[in-house]
Parts: structure tokens; C-alpha cells; sequence
């Protein structure tokens, strides 16, 4: 991963969108929500106020509008400060 996350940034890669209900229905992309959780890739060092309490490898939900997306490599990211970040699974 070439990308360093700066202060209290943090790296995430989104899950993938669900395609199916439990029921079994087939869920279209043009139906599908932005996923609300994925994995810790990479970390800042944390400010002088704020400590980093994630770790890279972490499953984490964060909310609706948190964050910037990045599309790397054919691959997307989002990049959001440590406060936008709701739970750790």
C-alpha cells in the first residue's frame, strides 16, 4: 500500500455491497446501499490530543457521509479522521 494515512486519518476498504437478501432476492446495483463497515488498511500517527485507539486489520462501521473515497489501482478506499469512525467489530 503506497498510501500513509497523516494525524488521525485512517484508511478503509469498504465491503462489499450485499447482492442478496436473506430471502434470497437478488438486490440490482442500481438498489444496492453504500456499505456501512469495512477493514483498517493503514493508520496516521495520531495527534497530540488524540491517540489512535484502531489498528490496521480492524473491522470497522462508520456513518453514511464519513469520509473521502479514493479509487487506486482500480480499487476503491475511503480515507476519514479517527472521530468518524462509529464502532470496531
Amino acid at each position: 500500500m503506497n498510501i500513509k494515512p497523516l494525524a488521525d486519518r485512517v484508511l478503509v476498504k469498504p465491503a462489499a455491497a450485499e447482492t442478496t437478501t436473506a430471502s434470497g432476492i437478488i438486490i440490482p446495483d442500481s438498489a444496492k446501499e453504500k456499505p456501512l463497515k469495512g477493514e483498517v488498511l493503514a493508520i496516521g500517527n495520531g495527534t497530540k490530543d488524540e491517540e489512535m485507539v484502531v489498528k490496521v486489520g480492524d473491522t470497522v462501521l462508520y456513518g453514511k457521509y464519513a469520509g473521502t473515497e479514493l479509487d487506486l489501482d482500480g480499487e476503491k478506499y475511503l480515507i476519514m479522521r479517527q472521530g468518524d469512525i462509529l464502532a470496531i467489530i
